[in-house]
């Protein structure tokens, strides 16, 4: 439905005159009285009387009035949430992460994103590297933070080239050099993320063409941290994940360096939220990461 011709009507009507509408209007009052005609066959119905003294309303008018004002009222609001949506101001942004973004860049993140934009909501899908690349495949996410090789279609972006440390318990013999050699690690008890999830530690071994002693294995980061403060072994761990989590550890630099690079996937259809979040996350880590 057309509903330019019913602000027409509903100008008239305020003004009780076709001629003042119009000049509000910047239309002739022919104009005007064409386009009221158009409404009046549109429903089937006179809605106004002209007369010298100006328009009055049919008693079927004043029955369609409250409904006239109801649609261009709805109209407007139509408008103003499609703007909110096109300027960023509400949305839901769904972000597939891993433990280390979630943890130390996410929050504040989304706090100073709110801030600027405090309609928007955010759902987060936390877990390893396989869990992400697989809620971006089913698009259970719009964006995600991952490592290089990016899976799927998604757009990525690198972001951050995060360095992976060794981490080793309290007064361990390795803890005497101030760099360890990857092969010196690979010979200790070796505390390892379940094969799928494990890509980093094994990235640095593969690089020497090493295979650790693997005594225990976990999908959970924070529990390998554990593990090794209790002395039952040491790993490989990237420097992000390490943030305030090294008390009780000793953490040294790899010899041959290595590192993960983590980036920002964004499905190519992603709305504009979740867009101008990619942007502001970028932005983001360059100044803080």
């Amino acid at each position: 439905m057309e509903t330019k011709k019913y602000a027409v009507f509903l100008k008239a009507v305020e003004l009780n005159s076709l001629t003042k509408a119009a000049e509000e209007l910047g239309l002739t009052q022919s104009g005007v009285s064409h386009i009221i005609a158009a409404v009046e066959a549109e429903l089937g119905l006179t809605l106004l009387r002209r007369s010298r003294v100006g328009t009055r309303l049919t008693p079927e008018g004043t029955r369609l009035l409250p409904h006239i004002r109801e649609l261009l009222r709805q109209e407007e609001l139509l408008k103003q949430t499609a703007e909110e949506l096109r300027t960023i101001t509400a949305g839901m942004i769904r972000i597939a992460t891993f433990t280390s973004v979630a943890t130390h860049w996410l929050p504040a993140m989304m706090m100073r994103f709110q801030q600027a934009h405090p309609q928007v909501q955010f759902q987060l899908f936390s877990g390893d590297y396989h869990d992400v690349d697989g809620w971006l495949s089913d698009g259970s996410a719009d964006l995600g933070f991952t490592i290089l090789p990016c899976a799927g279609r998604c757009i990525c972006t690198p972001l951050f080239e995060d360095p992976l440390l060794a981490i080793l318990p309290k007064a361990h013999p390795l803890a005497a050099r101030q760099v360890c050699r990857v092969e010196d690690v690979a010979r200790e008890p070796f505390i390892s993320l379940l094969e799928g999830s494990d890509h980093d530690a094994r990235r640095a071994l593969e690089a020497v063409g090493l295979k650790p002693d693997v005594r225990f294995a976990t999908k959970d980061d924070y529990a390998i941290i554990a593990m090794v403060r209790q002395g039952l072994g040491v790993s490989i761990m990237p420097s992000l994940l390490l943030r305030g989590n090294s008390e009780d550890l000793e953490v040294r630099p790899l010899d041959p360096f290595s590192s993960r690079t983590i980036a920002l996937a964004i499905q190519p259809e992603a709305g504009p939220a979740a867009r101008k979040f990619a942007e502001f996350a970028q932005e983001w880590v360059r100044d803080n990461a």
